[in-house]
């Protein structure tokens, strides 16, 4: 499969190719006033950090004004700062010093849906008449029940965060689309105005200076208008609502349009990433071609899919390092000649790599940083979720009063109510609650970790007194300075950023190894995922090869093979002439 010519190029690829994304969670970054939430004058006296880790991109989770039923992801008002982050003035102060520190800044967009505090929803609900009404999903009961009757939900699909996907309004005597939590109410992406008026606010925020969307759930703003009963699941009676909702066609009609509504013609260098539960590479090629107009990347959730057992998110399973291999090089290789990759381990709904994928115990460091190797050396572009680069592990939650997150809450009244033992459900939510992303940056050894001088929101996880950044900025062998060292690669190297891919060792259950080529340079990287030695034969044109990172200290390298202790990764690169 051939390169796509512009993208094999340094001189014409497109500048993200070469960048690193670093995602900011703000409610857990840093806390200016002591209010226990991270907050927007705390990122920007924090940005040293940013720029010393060597970032391009910060990639800002919602900060617009909310009621926080799903800590910003409900929101009220596109285009203003909630009080709980600040105001549009530190706002501009803070896209002020992104830029003069040469990074982007890159705003969350979340259009699927909206709060149920938002204007246009209060009016859209206030009557059957209003002219707002349809700019959300409003159905009568099912025919033969009475509203408010068991099964009088317009269909049977059951809600992403538990329960039925719709809420009946007593006023009005109908039921309102939310595939998310109630206070999350569907926007009607096939009413134009609705696409006008959220077109007319991307324009507000990038005439204000920001360097692009990152697009939440952008493939699910396209439903079946049928509205279907799905195949029943089993959980609660309810359907499955996936296949009437996800990346349907009117996705690409609605993208295309936006981007020639809100970019075309716009001078300057911008982001378009799309996050996309259930995208295939079939679609991803679509979705990501240059000439089709639409995305520049979207987030897929294959890989991160992989340890899900037969009960979903919750009922976790060892993952298989050849399921793994088979995933990401499947997306390489799809990818490779249209299209790009986005390549991540952590999101703030993703459980810690480290202590998802890696070993959190004997071999922390090793293991985070063998993680990072495999993951930032693919070609793609990389994003780094705050703590990652620190190795921030999961939080020994006690037990669910501990937690906050709305999914896990959710997830734990309905599976107990339902019958299921309280333990068993707590220890889904302790491995794969989202929760584990959302604990506070640990900035140093003093109480709350330098995240703040109040209480915070949620506890900051106590291992932040030895796993912190303080003591890690000056550590050559540190996790954070181990990041630096891979984004620099990325900067510095164009194989890294535009050569191809080829996937080595694909049914080794252990090691994790692929070479990269672009002209006359090859680079291959080789990783011990596991926690017992490895042998891995290489030829011998290898064992002369430089070596332009490690995260061991000294290389076992002999002709014909390498010897790895455990979580070990190396990284050789040689021309094709020697």
């Amino acid at each position: 499969m051939a390169l796509d010519q512009t993208l094999a190029n340094p001189t014409t690829a497109p500048w993200w190719t070469s960048a690193v994304v670093y995602q900011v969670y703000p409610r857990s970054f840093a806390d200016s006033d002591g209010d226990g939430v991270g907050d927007l004058a705390g990122l920007t006296s924090r940005l040293d950090h940013l720029e010393r880790l060597g970032v391009d991109v910060i990639w800002l989770s919602p900060v617009y004004a909310s009621p926080h039923a799903d800590n910003g992801y409900d929101i009220s008002d596109y285009q203003a700062i909630d009080p709980v982050f600040g105001t549009l003035e530190d706002f501009d102060e803070l896209l002020a010093q992104v830029h003069a520190r040469g990074m982007k800044l890159v705003m969350d967009l979340v259009v699927n849906h909206t709060s149920d505090e938002h204007p246009w929803f209060v009016e859209s609900r206030s009557s059957r008449d209003n002219p707002k009404r349809d700019w959300y999903w409003w159905r009568p009961p099912r025919e033969g029940f009475e509203a408010g009757q068991p099964g009088a939900e317009p269909t049977n699909w059951g809600s992403f965060f538990s329960g039925p996907t719709w809420t009946l309004d007593e006023a009005t005597g109908e039921y309102y689309l939310h595939l998310f939590d109630s206070k999350q109410p569907d926007l009607n992406w096939e009413n134009p105005e609705v696409r006008q008026a959220v077109y007319a606010m991307m324009r507000w925020w990038l005439d204000r200076g920001v360097d692009g969307f990152r697009m939440d759930v952008i493939n699910l703003i396209s439903k079946d208008p049928d509205l279907p009963d799905g195949a029943t699941t089993g959980v609660g009676g309810l359907g499955d609502v996936f296949p009437h909702v996800a990346t349907r066609p009117g996705v690409h009609d609605f993208l295309r349009e936006m981007n020639r509504e809100v970019f075309e013609g716009r001078v300057g260098e911008f982001l378009t990433v799309g996050e996309m539960p259930g995208v295939t590479w079939e679609q991803a090629r679509l979705f990501t071609d240059p000439a089709r107009g639409e995305l520049d990347m979207v987030f897929q959730f294959e890989h991160v899919w992989l340890d899900q057992g037969p009960g979903g998110k919750f009922d976790p399973k060892p993952l298989d390092l050849r399921d793994l291999k088979a995933s990401l090089g499947r997306w390489q290789t799809a990818l490779a000649d249209v299209g790009w990759n986005s390549l991540y381990w952590n999101n703030h709904d993703q459980p810690r790599v480290v202590s998802r994928f890696g070993d959190d115990g004997e071999h922390w460091r090793e293991s985070a940083t063998a993680l990072a190797t495999v993951l930032h050396l693919h070609r793609g572009t990389p994003f780094v979720y705050q703590g990652e680069e620190l190795g921030m592990t999961n939080a020994p939650f006690a037990g669910v009063h501990e937690m906050r997150d709305v999914e896990s809450l959710n997830h734990y009244r309905h599976s107990v109510a339902a019958g299921g033992d309280p333990e068993s459900v707590l220890r889904g939510l302790r491995a794969m609650g989202r929760d584990n992303a959302r604990t506070p940056v640990q900035w140093d050894a003093t109480p709350n970790a330098g995240f703040t001088t109040g209480e915070p929101w949620l506890a900051v996880n106590p291992n932040h007194t030895w796993l912190n950044a303080q003591v890690q900025y000056d550590d050559p062998r540190s996790v954070f300075n181990h990041y630096r060292s891979l984004i620099r690669l990325r900067h510095e190297l164009p194989v890294v950023a535009l050569g191809d891919f080829r996937m080595l060792l694909a049914d080794d259950p252990h090691v994790y190894a692929y070479e990269r080529t672009l002209d006359d340079t090859r680079l291959l990287v080789v990783a011990n995922l596991s926690g017992t030695p490895q042998t891995v034969d290489l030829d011998r044109e290898w064992s002369a090869a430089d070596v332009v990172l490690a995260n061991t200290e000294e290389a076992l390298i002999s002709p014909g093979g390498v010897d790895l202790r455990p979580w070990e990764a190396l990284v050789l690169t040689r021309s094709s002439g020697a």
